[in-house]
């Protein structure tokens, strides 16, 4: 490594040499800045500095290139860097697909389109706008040990009269369906109607139809009308129930309807017996157009009978006789004083309350012996009862479904008598919520028309 003295010492001889006076090998002394008589050209002053060149011993740099640099004194050595860790090497890139074939190499071709291509999943559309996020789906629940399983298709529900499936439906018969519950109601001089038939918990639970069937018409008017209610129960488990039920209510209603005149006229000169004979040969009329219905259905007449029961009640607010007549099971009772009184012509003897005593004028409960024209099924006899209707009195006429709770429910029965014993009559929807009260172990289609008299 030269000294920094030594280089500058060079230097300063070769710049004296060059600019010094006569500007050759014998220059003026040294700090002499006086001024040259040497001729002061481009080419004089080249060959002078080529000149001080040679005198100095350093070769004579040729035509073109710059003068050598003073050299720099060494920087200081810096310390050594830590070495870098090594890179993780890259995957290697797939091969590019060949330009000339165009196919991936490794790879083999798509299979080419069909000719008819399969349309797109259509995307699901959401709702939009406030409360439309989608609820987050609950996972399901497992019952606790020892719940009790859902109940058996023959059991109903055990949790209140709601309404279950609705009935199967024929496109060909739409008239055949019946609505699951029917109400109806009416006032005329003395007497105020309510009326109500429902369908059962079993067959709302089975999504059955209803096989009770109701009635309520007026035959004339003024003082000679003449109000008919009917109560139909087709058989159970019987193919076309429901159309024989009302099939009855209905050839019934036209029979009533076509001798209106002579029942009114009946009713107010007190013919009983002309009553019975003629109500006995109107219903019989019915049965028979019933088996014969049935037989162009292709049905067995035995299969298609119905309860039917019937009252006839006279618009004429003098005339106080209530007529009930009718055929198979069912209930006819009457509330008097807080106390139900069974009328049924063929009243079992267990009943839990006491038998109804006879009105003066009011014969004896009656049941008219079987015919043996076929005309009604065996074994069901004809029913005829007169009652005379007293202020405060309430008469019930029903259909098994709550006939037979009313008579084997001590605690229904009483619930019923406290609900229908107020000083004014229920409107429509209280009296169907009295009558569809809920009894354990009857859960059949209810009927119920109730007759108050004021």
């Amino acid at each position: 490594m030269k000294q920094q003295g030594t280089g500058r010492g060079h230097e300063d001889d070769w710049w004296r040499r060059l600019y010094g006076d006569g500007g050759g090998a014998g220059g003026g002394a040294a700090g002499d800045t006086g001024a040259s008589d040497a001729p002061d050209t481009l080419d004089d002053r080249v060959a002078s500095a080529l000149r001080a060149l040679a005198a100095t011993g350093r070769a004579a740099p040729a035509p073109g290139d710059a003068p050598e640099r003073p050299e720099r004194p060494e920087r200081p050595e810096r310390p050594e860097r830590p070495e870098r860790p090594e890179r993780p090497e890259r995957p290697e890139r797939p091969e590019r697909p060949d330009p000339a074939t165009g196919k991936p190499p490794g790879r083999t071709a798509p299979p080419p389109p069909p000719a008819f291509p399969t349309p797109p999943a259509p995307i699901p559309l959401q709702a939009t706008g406030p409360g439309s996020r989608p609820a987050t789906p609950r996972r399901p629940v497992p019952p606790p040990r020892g719940a009790p399983a859902d109940p058996p298709p023959s059991a109903p529900p055990p949790d209140g009269p709601e309404p279950g499936p609705l009935p199967a439906a024929d496109p060909a018969a739409l008239d055949e369906l019946v609505p699951d519950t029917a109400l109806d109601g009416a006032r005329y001089g003395s007497l105020t109607l309510r009326a109500a038939s429902r369908r059962g918990d079993l067959a709302r639970h089975r999504g059955d139809i209803r096989r009770d069937a109701l009635l309520t018409v007026r035959f004339g008017s003024g003082r000679h009308a003449l109000l008919l209610v009917a109560v139909a129960t087709g058989p159970p488990a019987g193919a076309g129930a429901a159309r024989a039920a009302r099939d009855a209510c209905a050839w019934i209603g036209g029979a009533v309807g076509r001798s209106c005149t002579r029942l009114a006229e009946d009713l107010r000169t007190d013919q009983r017996d002309a009553l019975r004979s003629g109500l006995q040969r109107l219903t019989d009329r019915s049965y028979g157009t019933l088996r014969a219905r049935a037989e162009e259905r292709g049905l067995p007449p035995e299969r298609y009978p119905a309860a039917l029961r019937c009252l006839l009640l006279p618009a004429d607010p003098e005339c106080r006789t209530r007529v009930f007549f009718g055929v198979g099971p069912g209930g006819l009772l009457r509330l008097r004083d807080g106390a139900w009184q069974d009328l049924e012509p063929t009243a079992p003897d267990h009943l839990p309350r006491r038998a109804a005593p006879a009105d003066p004028g009011e014969p004896p409960p009656a049941a008219a012996g079987r015919r043996t024209d076929g005309t009604r099924a065996p074994g069901e006899p004809f029913l005829f009862r007169t009652a005379f209707a007293r202020p405060g009195d309430m008469l019930l006429l029903c259909s098994a479904g709550l006939a037979e709770p009313l008579r084997q429910d001590p605690a229904f029965a009483a619930r019923l008598a406290a609900e229908w014993s107020l000083p004014r009559p229920p409107g429509l929807t209280d009296f169907l919520t009295a009558a569809q009260l809920r009894v354990e172990g009857h859960p059949k289609d209810r009927t119920a028309v109730a007759v108050w008299e004021s």
